[in-house]
């Protein structure tokens, strides 16, 4: 069965995308033929610094293969070097009603807070359909907030289907549980967007300052806590030993402690848990040329699939 995701390169990954989404990705890898992608081409719509954008692509390669994506297990590229995919998206585009895509969350929720839409997100979710159908895919891990877009890849396809005879596999969705668990600095869900994250790598100083002033509530310290709820306790449960976690919710129950010391927690036990992947990401950083050979394989295979969708696409509409 394959499965099939992308994530976009607009920045360093954080804790959020790790533990919601990247970690099970790379547990799927062992059970289902993964095709995962760099999403550069969606990038385009918030990055526009032709340099940054590279850097981006280039962390992002980094950053997967570091944390345990294996090209022999998965196939790994760049959705920019699959322009069979960019074919396709036209195709869906010509029966896309007008309709659907203005119900579109990212696009509704824009246009609310009164920023200016352009087209790229305005059809964004008609090219995630095409990422997702170019590799006849049977399921995509996604958030709970992401499901519209399966929702609407699925409609197209049936649509197409419906009006040229089966062409298209529909995918299912696979809802990431964990995507909405990540708390970040402020207590809100992890997401670059509120300015909140927490890197996966860098300078261990830095970050352990930045956990060091993660916003806590006012509560004196000798009453006791309920863990149960505090986005301090559920950033160690994600990185902590069970015993760690084990004795740190008996102090919370307990009282008479500092968040300072919950902070201390939490950055050490996120040091041990990174380090093996912070080691990785260094030597990947002394054989680029490995990296680049990866993303070229991982791309010739993804071009074969898609382009034998593709084909089948043009030929069931007339163009071929």
């Amino acid at each position: 069965m394959r499965v099939l995701s992308g994530i976009q390169p607009t920045g360093r990954f954080h804790w959020g995308n790790f533990f919601g989404a990247i970690r099970q990705y790379i547990d799927l890898q062992h059970t289902h033929d993964g095709f995962y992608f760099i999403a550069d081409l969606h990038a385009l719509t918030t990055v526009r610094d032709p340099q940054v954008l590279r850097q981006n692509v280039r962390d992002a390669a980094l950053d997967l293969l570091a944390l345990g994506l294996d090209p022999e297990k998965a196939t790994l590229f760049l959705q920019s070097d699959v322009p069979e995919v960019s074919e396709l998206s036209w195709l869906l585009m010509t029966g896309t009603p007008m309709g659907l895509l203005e119900r579109c969350h990212a696009y509704k929720e824009k246009k609310g807070r009164g920023i200016k839409a352009d087209a790229g997100l305005f059809t964004y979710p008609v090219l995630m359909a095409a990422d997702i159908l170019a590799y006849d895919s049977d399921l995509v891990p996604v958030g709970a907030d992401q499901i519209q877009h399966i929702e609407v890849c699925r409609d197209l396809a049936g649509s197409f289907n419906h009006a040229y005879g089966e062409t298209f596999v529909l995918p299912k969705a696979k809802v990431l549980e964990d995507s909405a668990k990540v708390p970040g600095t402020d207590g809100q869900k992890m997401s670059k967007s509120y300015d909140n994250t927490l890197p996966l790598f860098g300078e261990t100083k830095a970050i352990r300052k930045q956990i060091m002033r993660i916003t806590t509530d006012s509560r004196p310290m000798e009453d006791p806590k309920d863990p149960e709820g505090d986005h301090l306790f559920d950033l160690l449960r994600l990185v902590g030993s069970q015993s760690d976690i084990d004795a740190m919710a008996e102090t919370y129950r307990r009282g008479g402690f500092g968040y300072g010391e919950v902070k201390k927690a939490v950055a050490a036990a996120s040091e041990e848990y990174f380090a093996a992947a912070r080691q990785r990401r260094s030597d990947l950083e002394q054989n680029l040329d490995y990296v680049d050979q990866v993303l070229r394989g991982g791309a010739e295979k993804a071009r074969g699939t898609a382009a034998d969708v593709l084909s089948r696409a043009q030929h069931a509409c007339g163009l071929r």
